[in-house]
């Protein structure tokens, strides 16, 4: 191929690359990605306001100021425009301002843990319509979904109904990872031990793709699942397919589910207790682990104090050798906290005392 064809076929190489390709965050489907689509669309223009200038100026100054027009004017000895330096700074001050304004309107408009307060452009959200809340726990290396009312859960698919705002309750159980589904809205993160929250609605039916936007390890690229978009109708009965399909999901079966894999199908899950997604946010899923919410709780009311000494435990085998720690020297640890109407308590060590501390 000749020089002269090269940029020709490098142009066509590319189209036919990219033909592929889907524009999902340009063209989204949920009100929420709009918005910010529209912003990052209202911040280039913004920009785009001094480069398109700069750049048309660099060619109209080469070519008007090349050594063969000599009817260009050429004077060495000037340095300084009033009017040039005006132009030059109030323009990009001016750019900057309006920048400024936009992203502090959107920052807050946009913050993930704000309730929506409109369904679409031309909607808002009635006040007696509560957000329907979906649990979100990022595993390796798979996605859990949690449907606290309707106690049902499912594994690398999801769905919501149409024009129903949704509030997002994420976790993780090992490491961080990022929760994207771009048709929807912006990543949030999922961290271990810690709830983000995100608000969002889709406005249109359709089946939609998510990930994870933030590397976590060898099972990372098949981190992936389907977001179905649905009438109320088709929505209702998805959920009477997820509970005639589902397997039951108690603690054990969970812990089970925890463990390390790559590209699980999807499955379903019925009688899901309903206290089990905080107990996988505050990591005490286990038997014979405190709940890092009782930890602060404690820690809140100035410690254990002289009850703690008889209210110990030792972790199980089975948590012993999932951490690492079977030949390790054996540590006694907060069980739970006794009150005089619950006086039950284990001990590993210390003799029979009675607790009256309380939270």
């Amino acid at each position: 191929m000749s020089f002269s064809k090269l940029p020709r076929g490098l142009t066509l190489l590319s189209v036919i690359l990219l033909s592929g390709c889907s524009a999902v965050s340009l063209s989204p489907s949920g009100d929420i990605a709009v918005q910010q689509r529209d912003l990052i669309i209202y911040s280039t223009l913004l920009m785009l306001l001094v480069i398109v200038p700069v750049i048309v100026l660099i060619f109209w100054f080469a070519w008007r100021y090349r050594a063969s027009n000599t009817e260009a004017t050429y004077d060495p000895e000037w340095h300084h425009s009033t009017l040039l330096e005006l132009i030059i700074w109030s323009v990009p001050l001016l750019i900057i301002i309006a920048l400024g304004a936009l992203t502090w309107v959107s920052t807050h408009k946009l913050d993930p843990y704000r309730p929506l307060d409109r369904i679409d452009a031309a909607r808002s959200v009635e006040k007696d319509v509560e957000p329907m809340v979906i649990e979100v726990v990022a595993l390796d290396w798979k996605w859990l979904f949690f449907y606290p009312e309707q106690g049902v859960a499912s594994l690398n698919e999801f769905a919501a109904p149409v024009d129903r705002p949704v509030r997002f309750r994420i976790t993780s159980s090992t490491m961080m990872n990022s929760f994207f589904i771009p048709a929807l809205a912006g990543q949030i993160y999922a961290m271990p031990g810690m709830q983000t929250t995100l608000h969002a609605i889709i406005n249109k039916p359709g089946t939609f793709d998510g990930f994870s936007a933030n590397y976590s390890g060898a099972g990372f690229s098949g981190m992936r699942f389907k977001f179905h978009g649905m009438e109320q109708g088709e929505f209702d009965s998805w959920i009477n397919k997820v509970r005639a399909e589902g397997a039951p999901l108690e603690r054990a079966d969970y812990l089970k589910l925890e463990q390390p894999s790559e590209r699980e199908p999807v499955r379903y899950f019925a009688n899901v207790p309903a206290n089990l997604f905080n107990a996988i946010l505050n990591r005490c899923v286990e038997a014979n682990r405190m709940c890092m919410n009782e930890m602060m709780a404690i820690d809140a009311q100035g410690g254990l104090g002289l009850p703690g000494l008889y209210n110990m435990t030792s972790l199980d085998a089975s948590t012993r050798e999932k951490l690492g720690l079977s030949h390790a020297h054996v540590r006694t640890y907060v069980g739970a906290m006794c009150s005089p109407e619950d006086p039950a308590f284990v001990s590993s060590a210390a003799p029979v005392a009675p607790v009256t501390q309380t939270l």
